[in-house]
C-alpha cells in the first residue's frame, strides 16, 4: 500500500520515499514507493509529472497510475534503481497546480449549472489545453453567460475549499451532496466549497476559490440526444488559450487580401471569390471532358453498334469516375473501360442493353485478382495482381465476348 502524501498536503512539492518494486522494459522503468507526492490518473484528472532521483540515476516520471499500489512510469537515465533504496521525489508543480485549478473550477462550474438550471454533470476530464464536462439538458449562450458571471463571482470571493474524509456519511451530509452516493465501503473524500458545492471527489484542489483565477467557457455543443458537452479553461490556461486564439485570429486576418476587421467579413469575401473560381473551374472541367471524350470516341472500337472506349488514366479514382459518368451519360451506345494505377471503372450508357458492368467486373477480377462491386451501369474494383495495361486488355476481351 502506497501512502498518498498528495491527499495529506496537495501543496507538497518534494519528498523522500523508499523503492518497493521495480520493472523495466524497452527503456521505460516502472516503480512503486512506500509513499508518494505524485497523483495517479483518475476521476478525470491526469496524473502528475516530475522527477525521481537516486544515487546514479534519474527517472523522468510521465505517467502515474494505480490505487492501493501506485506505479510511477518514465524514462530512466543511469542505472536501474534497487528495492529498498531511498529516492527524492520532485513534482512538476506548474502542471499539478494548474490541474488543481481546473479541477476546483469544474466543481464551481458544475455546481452553478445545477443551481441555476438544474443540469447535472455526468462526465469530466482535464486535457492539456482545456477541460470538458458533460451535462444533461439544453444549453444556449445566454445560459452560459449567466453561469460564467456567477462562477467568476464565486472565484473573486476566495471561498475556502475544505476536503474531509469519512467512513460514514450522515443523512445531513447525504442530503447536501451534489452527486448521489449510494454506499460507502471504506472511506470517502468530500470536497466542500462554502455553501456553493459539496461533492465526493478523489482529485486534488486549491485551498480557496480565489486561486482558480478565472473560468472561461470556450464552446459547447450537443454530444448526443440527451447530453451537451462544455469545453472550458481556468487559471493560467485561460490566458494561454485565449492568446493562442487571438494569435490565430490576427495571423488569419494578415493572410487576407483585405486585412481590416472583422475577420468574418473577410472570410465571407474569400468564400464568395472561391465560389466564383469553382464555377469557372467547373466550366473549364466540362470543356476539357468534352474534348477528351471526343478524342477517346475517335479511337474507340465498335462492336454490334456499341462503342467501346478504353484508356489507362493518371487521374485519381474519384476524378476518373466523374469523367467516366460524364462520358457515358453524354454519349448513347457507349461503354467506357477506364483503368488507373490500382483501380478499374466500368460504365455504360443506360440505353445499352444486354450487358452488365457488375458481371463484366466479376469476370475481369477472376483473371486479374482484386476485389470490387457495383451495379448494372457502373462497377469498380482494385487490388489487381497485374499491370493496368493488362487489366484493360482483359476487360476489352471480356466485354467483346459479352456483346
Amino acid at each position: 500500500m502506497t501512502e498518498c502524501l498528495f491527499y495529506l498536503d496537495p501543496y507538497l512539492k518534494e519528498s523522500i520515499a523508499t523503492v518497493q518494486a521495480v520493472k523495466q522494459r524497452d527503456g521505460i522503468v516502472k516503480l512503486t514507493l512506500d509513499r508518494t507526492i505524485f497523483y495517479p490518473e483518475g476521476g478525470g484528472q491526469p496524473s502528475d509529472r516530475g522527477i525521481i532521483r537516486g544515487e546514479g540515476f534519474k527517472i523522468k516520471v510521465e505517467k502515474v497510475y494505480g490505487k492501493d499500489e501506485i506505479w510511477h512510469e518514465g524514462k530512466l537515465e543511469g542505472r536501474l534503481p534497487k528495492v529498498g533504496e531511498e529516492v527524492k521525489l520532485e513534482l512538476d508543480w506548474e502542471w499539478r497546480y494548474e490541474n488543481m485549478k481546473q479541477h476546483t473550477g469544474q466543481h464551481i462550474l458544475s455546481a452553478i449549472l445545477k443551481k441555476l438550471y438544474g443540469l447535472h454533470t455526468t462526465g469530466f476530464q482535464i486535457f492539456k489545453e482545456y477541460n470538458k464536462i458533460e451535462v444533461d439538458g439544453e444549453l444556449n449562450w445566454e445560459m452560459i453567460t449567466q453561469v460564467e458571471l456567477e462562477a467568476n463571482r464565486i472565484i473573486r470571493e476566495a471561498i475556502p475549499v475544505k476536503v474531509e474524509e469519512f467512513k460514514y456519511l450522515s443523512e445531513e451530509i447525504l442530503h447536501t451532496l451534489r452527486k448521489h452516493v449510494s454506499k460507502v465501503t471504506d472511506r470517502i473524500r468530500i470536497v466542500t466549497i462554502g455553501d456553493i458545492d459539496r461533492t465526493p471527489c478523489g482529485g486534488t484542489h486549491v485551498k480557496n476559490t480565489g486561486e482558480v483565477g478565472f473560468i472561461k467557457v470556450l464552446r459547447f455543443y450537443r454530444k448526443d440526444r440527451k447530453l451537451w458537452r462544455i469545453e472550458f479553461v481556468a487559471g493560467n490556461r485561460v490566458i494561454k488559450y485565449l492568446n493562442n486564439l487571438l494569435a490565430d485570429y490576427w495571423e488569419s486576418l494578415d493572410e487576407m487580401p483585405n486585412k481590416n476587421r472583422p475577420l468574418v467579413e473577410r472570410v465571407r469575401e474569400l468564400k464568395s471569390e472561391i465560389e466564383k473560381l469553382e464555377e469557372e473551374k467547373k466550366a473549364l472541367r466540362l470543356k476539357l471532358w468534352d474534348w477528351k471524350a471526343k478524342a477517346l470516341l475517335k479511337e474507340s472500337e465498335e462492336v454490334k453498334g456499341t462503342k467501346i472506349v478504353g484508356t489507362v488514366e493518371k487521374l485519381d479514382m474519384k476524378d476518373a469516375q466523374a469523367f467516366v459518368v460524364y462520358l457515358v451519360d453524354k454519349n448513347p451506345n457507349t461503354i467506357a473501360l477506364v483503368v488507373g494505377r490500382n483501380y478499374v471503372i466500368l460504365a455504360k450508357n443506360r440505353g445499352v442493353e444486354g450487358v452488365s458492368m457488375r458481371e463484366l467486373l466479376r469476370e475481369v477480377l477472376e483473371e486479374t485478382g482484386g476485389s470490387g462491386g457495383g451495379s448494372e451501369v457502373l462497377a469498380k474494383g482494385g487490388g489487381f495482381k497485374v499491370e493496368p495495361e493488362k487489366v484493360l486488355e482483359i476487360a476489352k476481351k471480356k466485354l467483346k465476348h459479352l456483346l
